[in-house]
């Protein structure tokens, strides 16, 4: 019995060492009885410094109050993706977020166990980031304007609703009121918001964007509002983005992904244009317009309680919807034809159109990537074309073998028929009117001018 207990202790120890995370457990008095590599590295220490020993004569600056391992030995509940900030014996800051977990045998604690992820890294890149974007708020009028590479005129389209969209965003730029932008990925959302920025008279101002999904909910408040001098450990007097963005455009991309406590901050900035850095007191007053944006529906991100209805209805009074590649059919062969002569100049080619087998495959295939996969799918068969014409056998494998795809070897006359049209054109127009209404059935009746019974009909029937 005796072997086997040290035989499993022997593989629990080798299966913990391989996982690629911190992990760090200690007994119920708070020494250390395991504490694989990762942790070590983490922690900027050696294991033997840790192991065996007492938490806080490792790590000096925590206490049984703050520690989140000593707090699950006495409470018994277990914490989730906690942000802890301490120092180890060498005086080092660490950053980490922890999940910490109770040992239970039986109904009896016998230590705890914590998962650590090190985020100190990311966090000097995204301060690092920060004192880019305030450099280049030093320096020119030049510098200020790379930061925003398109304009209204490099989202080129031939469908009317996505002109007179653009029309209309050209007239609304002028306004400093806030915008919320819903589109699928790949739609072109930053690109429209960087075209907005440019006709507005925010033009010569800074315009940074900043993808709320990419970054940890605490980091993400410091990037956004800025720190105060000893709100943590390290922390210095540093500016955020809104205070960045002064006087020109603040972009927040995947809007529903931030924190739920963290939207009632930004709504706060919103209603009286006053910031206050994370761990200090004094409000700074800021002057930028925010554009959002989300790839969900606002009624669904509503639904889902991922967004906050008084932000959203703040940010509500300018809206686009930035309609999916495939409900802009005759935008596919035109900016098929406008990727063959860009990537005619770049890659030194002689590519004059494409093959009607093909053509027939483009206007029939869903692109759940919209534009940007139309744009990839047309450069990596320009990269492999030898012939004056791109055939279907030049598209990537993934697409040339996928199922339910219109059938590439027959004639179009599918693509013909009335009804299948008709049906299109009519889902098309009713998804339309939702979009502008934001879910609302009785004003997307009333749009499309028939009783709200038959649309309600026709979005059953049409699975809407």
């Amino acid at each position: 019995m005796v072997q086997l207990t040290a035989l499993t202790q022997e593989v629990l120890s080798a299966i913990l060492k391989s996982i690629d995370e911190g992990i760090h457990v200690v007994n119920t008095e708070g020494k250390t009885i395991f504490y694989n590599e990762v942790a070590a590295k983490h922690d900027g220490m050696d294991v033997k410094e840790v192991q065996g020993k007492y938490l806080i004569d490792a790590f000096p600056s925590l206490t049984k109050e703050s520690s989140t391992l000593l707090k699950v030995i006495k409470t018994g509940k277990p914490i989730f993706n906690q942000t802890q900030v301490y120092l180890n014996i060498h005086g080092t800051r660490i950053d980490t977020i922890n999940t910490t977990l109770p040992i239970l045998l039986g109904e009896e604690i016998i230590g705890a166990v914590e998962i650590a992820k090190d985020y100190s890294r990311m966090k000097l890149l995204a301060e690092s980031l920060l004192d880019l974007q305030k450099g280049l708020n030093k320096g020119s009028r030049k510098k200020v304007l790379k930061q925003v590479n398109y304009t209204f005129g490099d989202l080129i389209s031939v469908n009317p609703a996505f002109i007179s969209m653009k029309d209309e965003a050209r007239k609304l730029a002028k306004s400093d009121s806030p915008i919320l932008v819903y589109g699928e990925s790949g739609t072109g959302k930053e690109l429209f918001v960087q075209g907005i920025h440019h006709e507005s008279h925010r033009s010569s101002g800074a315009f940074i964007a900043q993808n709320c999904a990419a970054i940890p909910e605490s980091l993400l408040e410091s990037i956004l509002f800025g720190t105060a001098k000893g709100s943590y450990t390290g922390a210095v007097d540093r500016k955020g983005l809104f205070e960045l963005a002064d006087g020109g455009t603040l972009f927040l991309d995947e809007l529903h992904t931030m924190p739920i406590e963290l939207q009632a901050k930004l709504l706060r900035v919103l209603e009286d244009g006053m910031v206050r850095r994370v761990g200090g007191s004094q409000n700074i007053s800021v002057d930028v317009r925010v554009i959002a944006a989300m790839n969900v529906h606002p009624s669904i991100a509503l639904q889902n309680q991922v967004l906050r209805s008084d932000l959203f209805y703040r940010l509500n009074v300018f809206t686009f919807s930035l309609l999916p590649l495939r409900d802009r059919k005759d935008d596919i062969l035109f900016l098929t034809d406008y990727f063959i002569k860009e990537f005619n100049r770049k890659l030194a080619k002689d590519i004059h159109g494409m093959e009607k087998r093909l053509e027939f495959f483009f206007t029939g295939y869903h692109w759940p990537g919209n534009v940007r996969e139309l744009k990839h799918t047309i450069e990596y068969m320009m990269n492999v074309c030898e012939e004056k014409f791109l055939k279907f056998e030049d598209m990537p494998l993934m697409l040339r073998h996928l199922p339910d795809q219109p059938n590439s070897n027959s004639r179009p006359t599918e693509s013909l028929s009335l009804r299948k049209n008709i049906e299109a054109l009519e889902k098309s127009l009713i998804s339309n009117a939702l979009d502008l209404c934001d879910g609302n059935v009785n004003q997307a009746a009333k749009l499309l001018e028939i009783p709200r019974q038959t649309l309600q009909y026709k979005m059953k029937k049409m699975t809407i």
